[in-house]
């Protein structure tokens, strides 16, 4: 197996060297490259800060697959198997409502200290960690509005929470030694069409100005926020839009989230990317998979992926953009789910870094239309597959669907019997 995967490897090097392409180089590039991996796949966003709570705020969760995490340790221990079974080294992106404590504490009064646990797990292992306030699936967030709440007392009570959040994410990257992206989201907004579409949004400006009024290094601490088209229960009227949040990101200097199921189901990202960059210093991308609607399928290789990720190696973007993935689904192996997104996503980069791009962009400024279309095309079938069993050989890391049987053991013997324990939860 291992001089088959060498003698591969070296013949398709040797076919992507007649290009010019730097194999090693690419590959080196490559293992770089951290993706973050959203905690919620893992649980079915239940958390574990009021396990009583029921999901709002226009998210839900289909399919009752046994053995999803019940406890933080069950959850790293999760991650940790995940981690095992994907090439390189990455993060993981954390929810408020999965702070790990036995204080009851509620979301505007949660600290560094309810993430110690997190934090010392993150660091033994090399993680990274991103997080997010959990604005949503509470009491105060039943009418669907939080920071644009025409109440100001629940109002007070959201950009508390969303403070809170920063200066744990500021503590994660201290603690760490890189930057956390804290990405802001809610789901405010109208079922029905709104009389007045402005004072909700001059009221989300004055609350997000107040969040961020306090400066947090860079080094620590990345502000990112989050647009909508709509959701459940805001399917006329989303008061974080994308327009307002692009003028908001550009006039205060924060980063912006792309996520992939966030805009109409006939509009993609891939052609936004070079535009934000060249206003935004960072981007933050979700990459999911929406079938229809905003509906978190897991990560296929699809051509919206495949765009993605040219797009960031064609235009040279990958070292201001920050990629996470956000999907959940519970009718599938809550393991084998991240695996199998985070594989995706890694492949589409390797196959985006093995074309010949600088050949293309020549020909394009020539007027060659033909030999670019024809290059372009050609090299969908060079053999990338080959280079990527390498990597993940050489990363200690199963080949292909090899990584599938460890699942199916770790399944039967961790996940399953969890469904079956005395008091356990069940997905």
């Amino acid at each position: 197996m291992e001089s088959t995967i060498q003698n591969s490897f070296d013949e398709a090097k040797k076919l992507y060297g007649k290009h010019g392409i730097d194999v090693d180089g690419v590959l080196e590039r490559l293992s770089r490259i951290k993706i973050s991996l959203h905690c919620w796949q893992g649980d079915d966003v239940r958390g574990f800060l009021n396990k009583s709570r029921e999901l709002g705020g226009g998210i839900a969760v289909t399919g009752s697959y046994p053995g999803r995490a019940g406890t933080p340790d069950q959850l790293r221990a999760d991650l940790d198997k995940a981690f095992e079974l994907i090439p390189g080294r990455h993060k993981v992106n954390l929810h408020a409502i999965y702070a790990d404590t036995d204080e009851r504490v509620d979301l505007d009064a949660l600290a560094p200290r309810h993430f110690e646990n997190w934090v010392a797990w993150a660091k033994a292992k090399g993680y990274g960690l991103d997080f997010n306030p959990t604005c949503f699936s509470h009491e105060k967030a039943n009418d669907g509005f939080t920071l644009s709440h025409p109440d100001a007392g629940i109002r007070r009570f959201w950009i508390d929470h969303c403070k809170a959040s920063r200066k744990i994410a500021e503590y994660f990257g201290r603690e760490l030694g890189q930057p956390c992206v804290t990405n802001l989201w809610i789901p405010d907004g109208y079922k029905d069409t709104p009389i007045d579409r402005l004072s909700p949004r001059v009221r989300l400006m004055e609350s997000l100005d107040e969040v961020f009024r306090e400066p947090i290094d860079e080094s620590y601490n990345i502000d990112a926020v989050e647009s909508k088209l709509f959701g459940l229960g805001s399917e006329s009227y989303v008061v974080g839009s994308h327009e307002f949040y692009m003028g908001y990101a550009l006039s205060r200097g924060k980063t912006i989230c792309f996520d992939s199921g966030h805009f109409h189901p006939t509009e993609t990202i891939s052609n936004k990317l070079s535009s934000w960059l060249l206003f935004g210093k960072q981007l933050l991308l979700h990459v999911s998979r929406p079938v229809r609607w905003d509906s978190d399928h897991v990560v296929t290789m699809d051509d919206e992926l495949l765009d993605i990720a040219r797009e960031l190696v064609r235009g040279e973007l990958l070292d201001k953009t920050h990629i996470g993935l956000d999907f959940f689904d519970g009718s599938i192996n809550h393991v084998a789910a991240w695996v199998i997104g985070t594989r995706n996503t890694l492949k589409a980069l390797l196959r985006a870094m093995l074309e010949p791009v600088d050949r293309l962009k020549e020909i394009e400024l020539e007027g060659d239309f033909t030999s670019r279309l024809a290059l372009v095309e050609e090299f969908k079938s060079y053999p990338f597959g080959a280079v990527w069993d390498y990597y993940c050989w050489k990363s200690g890391t199963p080949v292909r669907e090899e990584w599938l049987a460890e699942v199916k053991r770790y399944e039967r013997e961790v996940l399953f019997p969890r469904t079956q324990a005395k008091g356990s939860v069940v997905g």
